[in-house]
């Protein structure tokens, strides 16, 4: 297959070097930054472009990886061209694609990082055609590259999406206001690693209520009220206090 990749972040990355490693030729790499294209375009063996004009025409997907907000100003200004439209969006209907005729969606659920390697094949991708060809090509595209490949409609994949920014993006930011506490006292961070990798353990065998332990579970007002006096910042009592109430409320409503 030849693809060309609009977009060089963090998905774009590695997305376009699982599917060069399962034999598919990345033509080109768009980025309206040419060093952000060039980059990845040699790692690629591709073309790197920073025109939108200048994309190549003849490709079997053009695979959108951009921030949402640029997406429909990409795609107004993309050429004329044949193959798949896909974007790689949780959140982004399929219908940002339009008017075009082939176009789907391929949304692989996991967290990127440009220099930290993944093995693509445990992903979960979520596709969605706007036909039942477009849907097989797209399942036959992502079949290369993930051995989890599940087609999930746009409403559901909102939701899922909504998910994973609690379940990755709300988690992480957790970690990082812990490491802000720790830091404040000069414990290192890193201590607390094997407890976040049982956490992150239990929830893959264990339902995530009956895995919860914690102050606020048996709803121990003593221990909360001493954390919150350690807590000098206003918006971390607050982030203590909202989460110790969803905490508790869970727990006596299983």
């Amino acid at each position: 297959m030849k693809i060309v990749f609009i977009g060089s972040g963090n998905v774009a990355t590695h997305m376009a070097a699982a599917l060069k490693a399962s034999g598919s030729e990345i033509v080109q790499v768009y980025s309206r930054m040419f060093g952000n294209a060039g980059k990845l375009a040699r790692r690629l063996g591709a073309e790197p472009i920073d025109d939108i004009a200048q994309v190549y025409c003849g490709a079997d997907f053009y695979i959108f990886s951009v921030k949402d907000d640029a997406l429909p100003g990409i795609i107004a200004q993309m050429p004329l061209t044949g193959g798949v439209w896909v974007h790689t969006a949780g959140s982004i209907p399929i219908s940002v694609l339009s008017p075009h005729n082939d176009r789907g969606v391929l949304y692989p659920l996991q967290t990127f990082s440009r220099d930290r390697e993944v093995d693509f094949w445990d992903i979960p991708v979520f596709i969605e055609g706007n036909t039942a060809e477009t849907a097989g090509l797209l399942r036959d595209l992502a079949e290369t590259i993930s051995g989890n490949v599940h087609y999930l409609s746009g409403d559901k994949r909102r939701v899922l999406h909504l998910a994973a920014v609690f379940a990755c993006n709300f988690a992480n930011h957790m970690y990082t206001l812990a490491s802000e506490i720790v830091g404040e006292e000069e414990i290192s961070f890193h201590l607390l690693n094997p407890l976040i990798a049982e956490t992150a353990a239990k929830v893959a065998v264990m339902d995530p209520r009956t895995a919860q332990t914690g102050p606020a579970v048996r709803f121990d007002e003593k221990v909360m009220r001493k954390h919150l006096e350690l807590l000098s910042d206003p918006l971390k009592r607050e982030i203590y206090s909202l989460l110790s109430k969803s905490i508790h409320n869970i727990s006596v409503n299983q």
